[in-house]
């Protein structure tokens, strides 16, 4: 039986805390759905902020829903020369000894100490998902991508919930490394 899963690309986004949407946007602001994400609960939002490093700005990175006990921000190696930063590679949610970044919002502004990541590719699966594949939360894969530009993804991450839906997740340049288009089926391997 081959293990298919959709792969999609994530682009530049920002997750905000709570006390950081606030400062950026106003006491009580409450960020306005434009498109739910493949995750359930999760979606991108109309509201864009600009984020800037030593060496440069970003503007207009989508901030995506809901808030997060912590704000984090998680963009490409790319955007990193452009910011002038230096993030490490990690799972989402794990920022601790990340660069910090300024984060500009209509109504304010917010310097974070640590939070600016590279997120590593992973795949979100559910319970059911994760029995029929053989495989457990925090398990490590590789990953077929067939086509002309076609390769294999190591060191793939396995996140298991009851609460995810089955997807796997790279960045932009991953994805156009490979040639992949959003909802393509690739192959755990």
């Amino acid at each position: 039986m081959k293990k298919l899963v959709p792969i999609a690309m994530s682009n530049r986004h920002i997750h905000l805390s709570p006390e950081d949407l606030e400062t950026l946007f106003g006491a009580n602001y409450e960020l306005t759905p434009m498109k739910d994400l493949s995750q359930p609960g999760q979606y991108a939002c109309e509201e864009k902020v600009d984020v800037s490093g030593p060496k440069g700005t970003i503007k207009g990175v989508r901030i995506l829903g809901p808030t997060r006990p912590q704000t984090q921000l998680e963009i490409s190696v790319s955007d990193s020369y452009a910011l002038g930063i230096k993030p490490p590679v990690r799972d989402s949610g794990d920022i601790a000894d990340s660069p910090g970044i300024k984060i500009d919002g209509p109504k304010g502004s917010v310097e974070i100490g640590q939070g600016a990541i590279v997120a590593s590719r992973h795949i979100h699966m559910h319970t059911d998902d994760a029995k029929e594949f053989g495989l457990k939360d925090k398990d490590e894969v590789q990953v077929q991508v067939g086509g002309k530009r076609g390769l294999i993804f190591s060191n793939v991450l396995v996140r298991v919930s009851d609460k995810y839906a089955l997807e796997m997740h790279v960045d932009v340049e991953e994805g156009n490394a490979a040639g992949v288009s959003n909802g393509q089926l690739v192959e755990i391997l």
